[in-house]
Protein backbone atom coordinates (compact mmCIF):
# COMPACT_ATOMS: atom_id res chain seq x y z
CA UNK A 1 0.00 0.00 0.00
CA UNK A 2 1.49 3.06 -0.58
CA UNK A 3 1.54 6.36 1.32
CA UNK A 4 -0.74 7.85 -1.22
CA UNK A 5 -3.41 5.37 -0.22
CA UNK A 6 -2.40 5.92 3.56
CA UNK A 7 -1.91 9.37 4.02
CA UNK A 8 -4.44 10.72 1.12
CA UNK A 9 -3.93 14.31 0.63
CA UNK A 10 -2.44 15.28 3.78
CA UNK A 11 1.12 14.21 3.03
CA UNK A 12 0.88 16.74 0.26
CA UNK A 13 -0.77 19.09 2.11
CA UNK A 14 2.17 18.68 4.58
CA UNK A 15 4.69 18.96 1.87
CA UNK A 16 3.28 22.18 0.29
CA UNK A 17 2.89 23.65 3.78
CA UNK A 18 6.64 22.90 4.41
CA UNK A 19 7.64 24.60 1.41
CA UNK A 20 5.22 27.93 2.09
CA UNK A 21 7.22 27.67 5.45
CA UNK A 22 10.48 27.69 3.53
CA UNK A 23 9.54 30.58 1.28
CA UNK A 24 7.87 32.85 4.27
CA UNK A 25 11.09 32.45 6.07
CA UNK A 26 13.43 33.27 3.37
CA UNK A 27 11.35 36.81 3.08
CA UNK A 28 11.35 37.57 6.64
CA UNK A 29 15.25 36.70 6.80
CA UNK A 30 15.67 39.18 3.79
CA UNK A 31 13.26 41.76 4.83
CA UNK A 32 16.40 44.55 5.14
CA UNK A 33 17.84 43.24 1.76
CA UNK A 34 17.42 46.12 -0.98
CA UNK A 35 15.92 45.07 -4.16
CA UNK A 36 14.62 41.41 -3.00
CA UNK A 37 11.39 40.04 -3.70
CA UNK A 38 8.91 38.43 -1.48
CA UNK A 39 7.96 35.21 -2.76
CA UNK A 40 4.55 32.98 -1.72
CA UNK A 41 3.05 29.80 -3.13
CA UNK A 42 -0.51 30.01 -2.94
CA UNK A 43 -1.62 26.70 -0.44
CA UNK A 44 -5.31 26.62 -1.77
CA UNK A 45 -4.38 26.91 -5.25
CA UNK A 46 -2.00 24.17 -4.87
CA UNK A 47 -3.61 21.54 -3.14
CA UNK A 48 -6.40 22.23 -5.65
CA UNK A 49 -3.91 20.92 -8.29
CA UNK A 50 -2.37 18.28 -6.47
CA UNK A 51 -6.25 17.05 -5.75
CA UNK A 52 -6.96 17.03 -9.40
CA UNK A 53 -4.16 14.81 -9.64
CA UNK A 54 -1.20 17.14 -10.96
CA UNK A 55 2.34 16.39 -9.47
CA UNK A 56 3.45 18.23 -6.41
CA UNK A 57 6.48 19.66 -7.97
CA UNK A 58 4.40 21.17 -11.15
CA UNK A 59 1.09 22.54 -8.43
CA UNK A 60 4.38 24.23 -6.72
CA UNK A 61 6.22 25.62 -9.55
CA UNK A 62 2.66 27.20 -11.10
CA UNK A 63 1.47 28.36 -7.82
CA UNK A 64 4.55 30.45 -6.38
CA UNK A 65 5.47 33.62 -7.63
CA UNK A 66 6.16 37.53 -6.44
CA UNK A 67 4.46 39.45 -4.07
CA UNK A 68 3.13 42.89 -4.63
CA UNK A 69 3.95 45.26 -1.95
CA UNK A 70 0.75 47.37 -0.43
CA UNK A 71 3.33 50.26 0.19
CA UNK A 72 6.97 49.71 -1.85
CA UNK A 73 9.81 50.51 -0.63
CA UNK A 74 12.66 52.79 -2.10
CA UNK A 75 15.67 50.13 -2.02
CA UNK A 76 13.19 47.61 -4.22
CA UNK A 77 12.73 44.98 -1.57
CA UNK A 78 8.79 44.33 -1.45
CA UNK A 79 8.87 42.29 1.95
CA UNK A 80 6.58 43.74 4.15
CA UNK A 81 7.76 42.43 7.39
CA UNK A 82 3.76 42.26 9.03
CA UNK A 83 2.34 40.97 6.30
CA UNK A 84 5.19 37.52 6.06
CA UNK A 85 4.94 37.07 9.96
CA UNK A 86 1.28 36.95 10.10
CA UNK A 87 1.27 34.76 7.13
CA UNK A 88 4.01 32.24 8.83
CA UNK A 89 2.14 31.91 11.74
CA UNK A 90 -1.03 31.16 9.75
CA UNK A 91 0.76 28.53 7.71
CA UNK A 92 2.93 27.28 10.75
CA UNK A 93 -0.58 26.70 12.39
CA UNK A 94 -2.12 24.78 9.41
CA UNK A 95 1.26 22.64 9.08
CA UNK A 96 1.13 21.96 12.88
CA UNK A 97 -2.78 20.69 12.31
CA UNK A 98 -1.82 18.40 9.09
CA UNK A 99 1.33 17.06 11.49
CA UNK A 100 -0.95 16.28 14.21
CA UNK A 101 -3.58 14.51 11.78
CA UNK A 102 -0.65 12.16 10.42
CA UNK A 103 0.50 11.67 13.79
CA UNK A 104 -2.83 10.20 14.90
CA UNK A 105 -2.85 8.22 11.57
CA UNK A 106 0.61 6.71 11.94
CA UNK A 107 -0.73 5.70 15.06
CA UNK A 108 -3.61 4.25 14.69
CA UNK A 109 -2.25 2.02 11.82
CA UNK A 110 0.75 1.36 13.99
CA UNK A 111 -1.83 0.10 16.62
CA UNK A 112 -3.57 -2.00 14.00
CA UNK A 113 -0.48 -3.81 13.15
CA UNK A 114 0.32 -4.49 16.60
CA UNK A 115 -3.28 -6.34 16.89
CA UNK A 116 -4.42 -3.67 19.84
Amino acid sequence: MGADKLFGMHGSALQLRSQRLSMLASNIANAATPGYKARDLDFDKAMERVQKGESLAAAMGENAGYRTPLQPSLDGNTVELSTEQTLFAENAIGYSTTLSFLEGRVATISRALKGE
